[in-house]
């Protein structure tokens, strides 16, 4: 067995009934008290304590943060953006992918497999910052294809994961 698989099936193991209750809670509302997170779980605040502190110390939790109505802040539009490279060294893909990941405008950055190389998800406050961005897009390493999708609706937008139920066994 790979080491992926040893790290995606290893925490699964340790996650009770009880941790992936803290999961679902903590992702509807991070900003509970740890004695709120226990009385809806069923523990003590202590006990609830160090299950929350096992579960980020673990890599399970990764941070909590507030979110922002993007709309709200001024970055009205959302853009998916489809790369396709002629290049698949390793070189240019450490160059791109530090180049994309210090670009503020990028919220998601995915590596694909099929007839896409890599999709973005990018938000900006109008065209005009679109175009910025894309010309940076563009001059940081030689690409093959870029095309550009404008989302005219949020029809479904969630942060919290579906925390699958503990497997017996």
């Amino acid at each position: 067995m790979t080491d992926l698989a040893i790290q995606t099936i290893e925490p699964n193991r340790r996650l009770d009934a009880i941790d992936r209750k803290i999961l679902t809670v903590l992702q509807e509302d991070a900003s509970l008290s740890v004695a709120e997170i226990g009385d809806r779980v069923g523990l003590s605040s202590t006990p609830c304590w160090k299950r929350i502190q096992r579960l980020e110390a673990d890599g399970v939790i990764l941070r909590r943060v507030a979110l922002v109505d993007q709309n709200k802040i001024g970055l009205g539009i959302s853009v998916f953006v489809s790369v396709e490279s002629a290049d698949h060294s390793e070189s240019w893909l450490r160059t791109f992918a530090d180049a994309v990941s210090a670009m503020p405008e990028v919220m998601e950055f995915y590596r694909m497999a099929g007839d896409v190389d890599y999709m973005l998800r990018v938000v900006v406050a109008d065209m005009q910052s679109y175009d910025i961005f894309y010309k940076k897009l563009i001059s940081a390493v030689p690409l093959k294809n870029v095309t550009s999708r404008f989302a005219m609706e949020k029809i479904k937008s969630v942060t919290a994961l579906p925390v699958p139920a503990a497997q017996a066994g």
